[in-house]
């Protein structure tokens, strides 16, 4: 059977996610634990894992009070564990993890924490704040390269992995993309596409890797009209990639 997806919106602009399945349901990066009880008692699950892609509160406040009342198993970065309330197991990639059964690919995804990671369950990635859609995390605890090496490493899932980020940053992301790459189709139908679904108050996650490829100039630091916009047409991937960086820090 299928895992069950459930989108959680928290705060002003995060989300956390249930992944059910069988007798299992976890939760990733509750930022508060409100929104996912209240999500868990209309879908009437049983919380047994919380799952944790970095430190940051926004991600894990929730994970003591969630803990407290369900007994949940806290799953988190190995690297971090000092920096992951209740932390019960710590994983990294050669550890991975298991679910229900399922084998659960863990990425070690460093640059925007130094320790966090993707989980990958059933062609689903949970990124956190590394990858966003259309756009990436700030370098908090890295450096343009760590951050370029982190989402090279993602790239390398397949094309139709659904992609579940930290954040409902996509339409300003692509808002900044257009600025860079005013001349991609994709790009410009993908933002009037984004625009409409936030028109109606709605998720635009997930979306699909091959679809970021194509759409997401964090991704893209060796396109030409990228490169052209930037004024960056004879430098390395990597100085690139942090110039995109930069510009978006400033957008």
């Amino acid at each position: 059977m299928a895992i069950e997806i459930e989108i959680i919106p928290c705060l002003s602009d995060n989300y956390a996610y249930l992944v059910k399945s069988g007798e299992y349901c976890a939760v990733v990066d509750p930022s508060e634990a409100g929104p996912v009880q209240a999500a868990l008692a209309k879908k009437g699950w049983k919380l047994t894992h919380i799952l944790n892609t970095h430190h940051h509160l926004d991600h894990c406040g929730g994970n003591l009070e969630l803990k407290r009342e369900t007994g949940a198993v806290v799953v988190g970065p190995g690297k971090d564990a000092a920096r992951i309330p209740g932390l019960d197991v710590g994983v990294d990639e050669a550890s991975g993890w298991e679910f229900d059964g399922r084998k659960v690919k863990v990425l070690e995804v460093p640059a925007h924490t130094r320790g966090a990671i993707t989980f990958v369950i059933d062609g689903n990635a949970f990124t956190g704040d590394t990858m966003f859609l259309m756009g990436c995390g700030r370098l908090f605890e890295g450096d343009p390269q760590m951050m370029w090496t982190s989402l090279s490493k993602l790239m390398t899932l397949p094309d139709d992995t659904r992609i579940y980020c930290g954040h409902e940053y996509t339409e300003s992301n692509g808002r900044f993309a257009l600025t860079l790459e005013p001349g991609n189709g994709a790009l410009q139908a993908r933002v009037a596409e984004v625009k409409a679904i936030r028109a109606k108050g709605k998720p635009t996650v997930p979306a699909t890797m091959g679809l970021e490829k194509q759409t997401n100039p964090f991704l893209r630091p060796d396109n030409a009209e990228i490169r052209k916009s930037l004024g960056v047409e004879k430098s390395g991937t990597v100085a690139a990639f942090g110039e995109i960086r930069a510009r978006k820090d400033r957008f």
